[in-house]
Formats: structure tokens, C-alpha cells, sequence
């Protein structure tokens, strides 16, 4: 990986897709997606897609799918249908795509979110995982949950400059980004 001056590892932006899991939702009022989408762009990657999706398992699985398939994203937040209500299906939807989960994500993000919420959090099925080397991230769909999620655990696992490790070097294509960042620097 390319080296920032300080010899840590150098920022690669991420093709970042948001999908909102929502039956209520659209772009006027879908305030998590939102937020998670400037997010995303705030913090120097770029939006590679954002939709709205009711939360049927065969909808989510088939957008989920095609951006796992999609050469060009490395990275995916996803934002409700993780509590327990009927309607509720993000984990039954995604977590049969995943290679590999990420068990520690929900656990920290629980973590966190007890010192905002308190024992609430315990509602929380955010979970994350890795398929064709694209990192899922799942939050809850409050936008106040979003803004934890990504300020508190996913921005730094999305930054390659994150020490002492990231899931940067685990995604599709970081060495192509890699080099035409360092490239672009000339």
C-alpha cells in the first residue's frame, strides 16, 4: 500500500453504495440514508450508488447481489429493517451472501451505542460481513444510529490511514485504487 507522509498507510477512497431497507421511505424522507450518503462523501469516497428498498428478502438480496458483483464497489452500508418487528429481514436477507462475517461489528457497535441509548441497543441486529471482497456493513435505519455507526466504528475501518488495522487491504480492487491514487499524486 502506498505510504502517507508519516509512513502509515495512505488514504484510498471506496466506492461506497447506501441502500436504505425501508416500506415508508423515499429520497424526501429517507433522512438515514442521507446522512450515511454525505457521510460517505465527507470523508473523501464516493457514492457509488444509493437506492431504496422495501424490506422483502428477494429485493434486498437482489440489489445486495449485484453491487457484491459490481467490480467497482468495494464497500456497502445498508441502514434498517435490523430490529424485530415482522418487517424486520435485513440479517435473514444478507447474512446468507457473506463469505465471511464480521462478528465484532454488531458487538461494538452495541458497545457504543449502550452509552447513547442505554440497554435499548440490545434491539440492535447491526451486523456486517465480506462477500467477493465487498465489506456489508448493516445499521439500524434511526438516522442517530447512522451517524454512530459511521462516525464511531465504520469510518475508520473504511480508512487504509486507520492503525493498527482496516478492512481496506481485504476489499476487491484496492491495489488498482491504490495505484491510481498514487497516480493522481504524480
Amino acid at each position: 500500500m502506498a505510504k502517507n507522509a508519516h509512513g502509515g498507510n495512505a488514504f484510498i477512497p471506496l466506492n461506497i453504495a447506501v441502500l436504505t431497507v425501508s416500506d415508508t421511505r423515499d429520497e424526501s424522507n429517507d433522512t438515514s440514508g442521507q446522512t450515511l450518503a454525505e457521510r460517505v462523501v465527507d470523508a473523501g469516497h464516493k457514492l457509488a450508488d444509493k437506492a431504496i428498498v422495501k424490506d422483502d428478502v428477494y429485493q434486498l438480496r437482489a440489489i445486495v447481489s449485484k453491487w457484491i458483483a459490481d467490480e467497482n464497489i468495494q464497500a456497502i452500508i445498508s441502514t434498517g429493517g435490523t430490529g424485530f418487528t415482522a418487517r424486520d429481514n435485513t440479517p435473514e436477507a444478507l447474512q446468507v451472501l457473506f463469505d465471511k462475517s464480521v462478528e465484532g461489528f454488531g458487538e461494538v457497535f452495541r458497545a457504543v451505542s449502550l452509552t447513547e441509548i442505554g440497554t435499548s441497543t440490545m434491539q440492535s441486529r447491526a451486523f456486517a460481513g465480506i462477500a467477493n471482497g465487498t465489506v456489508i456493513f448493516c445499521v439500524p435505519g434511526s438516522t442517530g444510529a447512522c451517524r454512530t455507526a459511521w462516525n464511531k466504528v465504520i469510518k475508520e475501518q473504511l480508512d487504509a490511514s486507520h492503525r493498527p488495522c482496516n478492512f481496506v487491504p481485504h476489499l476487491k480492487f484496492a491495489e488498482k485504487n491504490e495505484v491510481e491514487q498514487c497516480e493522481s499524486r504524480g
